[in-house]
């Protein structure tokens, strides 16, 4: 977490993103260190992205058991 509702995360394609949080999602959801998310990379920025979903742990956990997660 950088504040200012962005964060650092970690992408499946080994890419570092500075990803912000949107306003109808920061109102909602509490996103925290650790957690599972879904961002899509800007289109001419590929450093940045936008959070779209967050996972719940019953949700992790089945990804998990699937073979989508590592």
């Amino acid at each position: 977490m950088l504040g200012a509702n962005r964060m650092i995360v970690q992408c499946m394609d080994g890419v570092k993103r500075m990803a912000r949080i949107p306003g109808k999602m920061r109102k909602r959801v509490w996103i925290n260190v650790g957690d599972v998310v879904i961002v899509v990379p800007w289109e001419f920025q590929d450093e940045k992205a936008d959070v779209v979903w967050k996972y719940t742990r019953p949700q992790v956990a089945w990804l998990e058991r699937k073979g989508y997660l590592k």
